[in-house]
Formats: structure tokens, C-alpha cells, sequence
């Protein structure tokens, strides 16, 4: 059987913790932050879970974990 390839734009963009759930960037954290309150920002430093509805689309894409 051949070696099934890795999705590469989901590679680059999760993490996989030590209990094996996935983590991700939140979105809208790159620029423009002067108009965001103190108490936003700082929610968006912080890594987002992956929902348990997602899991099995991720686990197709990154069939070999990160």
C-alpha cells in the first residue's frame, strides 16, 4: 500500500497537544489591533481547540499526526 500524503496547509496551521487534541491560531491577530479592546487581544494570544466534529477531517489530513 502506498504512503499516504500529508495535507501541508493543515500541517502548518495545528498543533497536536499531549492528550492528542488539536490546536490552532485564532483568527484576526495579525493586524489592525489598535481598534481591539485590551481584553480581546489578549483572548487571541491564546491557542483555539479544534471541535471533536473536526477530528476525523483532520485525522484525514494529517494521516501521520504532526
Amino acid at each position: 500500500m502506498p504512503k499516504l500524503k500529508t495535507r501541508k496547509c493543515a500541517a502548518k496551521r495545528l498543533k497536536m497537544t499531549g492528550t492528542g487534541k488539536y490546536r490552532h491560531n485564532k483568527v484576526g491577530a495579525r493586524h489592525l489591533m489598535t481598534g481591539k479592546n485590551a481584553n480581546r487581544r489578549r483572548r487571541l494570544r491564546e491557542d483555539g481547540a479544534v471541535s471533536s466534529a473536526e477530528k476525523r477531517r483532520i485525522k484525514v489530513a494529517l494521516p501521520y499526526g504532526l
